[in-house]
């Protein structure tokens, strides 16, 4: 599809797009994300229908934007959170050439890599809906909508929203950049792990790192962390702290909240021992899903 064309088209006859090859339709969600009496109760709605002023980038773009919904694609949101923090990539999957003031005509694209190519994917801005809440992630500020919208379109490219549910971190970071990926085990880590993740940071590589849970997804651990779930690494840094060096790692949780509360959570005792500048810098005590 065409995005140019097309919404040239929707403009010329006064129309809003609406996309057949991905209708607003039951088939679009698939058969067994939800249970079938829901299933058809989903509403499809545009932003325009939601929000007076719809946006769809308001102050930039930043992973705080992102809320996970009901559907379990933590790995994919965790990627986009990654790609937030380095713009240059971001540009590749959301082109500028679009938004809700300018042209608007229910039409949007965005694009993912697919085997030695970039892919441009159309969507129309019909989002899910069920009882009145986002089926699908949902914006931290009510009238910008990349985020829902970005995922709607994945979901095009994987067939359905069903086939969110469940997938791998790694695919989604190569999907999104292009870029090659390498993993490494916690259960038996290299001994420089911490400057394989420095060295890393520093090259401005997107990383993140996921809990395993195959049987039991989703349940929140006593100490905070989430089993079988998919977070992104957001920083790495060594502070001074007592009489040596510690290394610490940011995390952030695509759920937009939940964090970790043990040893360096925000609101931990090792933070009192940091020199009050240092802490100022790297602290933010606040429940929005990121915690060192």
């Amino acid at each position: 599809q065409d995005f140019n064309h097309l919404r040239a088209l929707c403009l010329s006859q006064g129309l809003l797009f609406e996309d057949d090859t991905f209708p607003a339709h039951v088939n679009s969600i698939g058969p067994n994300l939800l249970p079938k009496d829901k299933l058809h109760q989903i509403q499809w709605k545009r932003p325009t229908e939601l929000q007076r002023n719809p946006y769809l980038i308001m102050d930039g773009v930043s992973r705080f934007d992102i809320m996970q919904g009901e559907i379990g694609d933590c790995w994919m949101l965790a990627a986009l959170g990654s790609l937030t923090l380095q713009k240059q990539f971001l540009e590749n999957v959301l082109p500028k050439d679009q938004g809700f003031q300018d042209n608007y005509a229910g039409i949007f694209h965005f694009r993912f890599w697919q085997y030695g190519d970039w892919v441009d994917v159309v969507i129309d801005d019909r989002l899910p809906f069920l009882n009145g809440r986002y089926l699908s992630v949902h914006p931290r500020t009510s009238n910008e909508f990349w985020p829902s919208l970005l995922e709607k379109a994945y979901a095009k490219l994987r067939g359905s929203y069903q086939n969110l549910h469940g997938g791998y971190l790694s695919d989604a970071l190569v999907d999104l950049t292009g870029g090659v990926q390498v993993q490494f085990s916690l259960k038996d880590p290299p001994p420089d792990l911490e400057e394989i993740l420095k060295a890393a940071a520093k090259s401005q590589c997107l990383m993140g790192c996921s809990t395993s849970g195959q049987l039991r997804r989703n349940i929140e651990l006593k100490n905070g962390i989430v089993q079988g779930h998919a977070y992104t690494i957001t920083g790495t840094v060594k502070i001074p702290y007592k009489n040596g060096w510690k290394h610490i790692i940011r995390i952030w949780n695509p759920w937009g909240h939940g964090e970790w509360k043990g040893p360096w959570s925000d609101g931990s005792p090792q933070w009192d021992r940091v020199e009050p500048k240092c802490r100022e810098d790297l602290l933010r005590n606040k429940d929005d899903g990121e915690f060192w």
